[in-house]
């Protein structure tokens, strides 16, 4: 008869998926859609090229062959909360990518708070030395790799 810590470490290990291997972030944005991916062990992360938004069928198509190139396993999504925790229009939106992304790649998606992850992004280039032009064209990826960072944290079984 498993013990309570067992228990909680099965239902904690079955919302971060069954299934070992890669993860990709997403940071959805108006304009750019920042992506991030770990390792098949998913304990390091690193960010991706940035995707340039047009319409959701070529952001379908672009995730998609991220998801196949990398064989990821999940996807995480952004969900921008505002500041107090309570959802606005930004994150009904991301719930309802998230939705669509889980229909069309048949892959498990997560959500995770996004709060200040492009502040923190772009403030560590900052302080790696990238200047303004270089940190608008970085900051969605590194945003989407905090995010990710913040996930896997959030879901290691220790």
């Amino acid at each position: 008869m498993p013990d309570e810590k067992t228990n909680a470490n099965l239902a904690q290990n079955s919302t971060c998926g069954d299934v070992a291997g890669r993860l990709l972030a997403l940071d959805l944005g108006e304009k750019r859609t920042g992506t991030a991916i770990t390792d098949e062990m998913r304990l390091t992360v690193r960010p991706l090229p940035a995707l340039h938004q047009t319409n959701w069928k070529e952001l379908l198509r672009s995730v998609a062959e991220i998801v196949r190139r990398f064989d990821a396993k999940g996807l995480v999504i952004g969900l921008p909360l505002n500041l107090d925790g309570t959802e606005g229009a930004q994150a009904q939106k991301a719930r309802k990518r998230a939705r669509d992304f889980e229909l069309s790649l048949k892959l498990p998606v997560y959500l995770q708070d996004e709060r200040l992850s492009s502040r923190a992004a772009e403030e560590n280039l900052r302080s790696a030395g990238y200047d303004e032009k270089e940190i608008r064209k970085l900051v969605d990826s590194h945003s989407a790799a905090i995010i990710l960072q913040d996930f896997l944290e959030q879901h290691s079984l220790d």
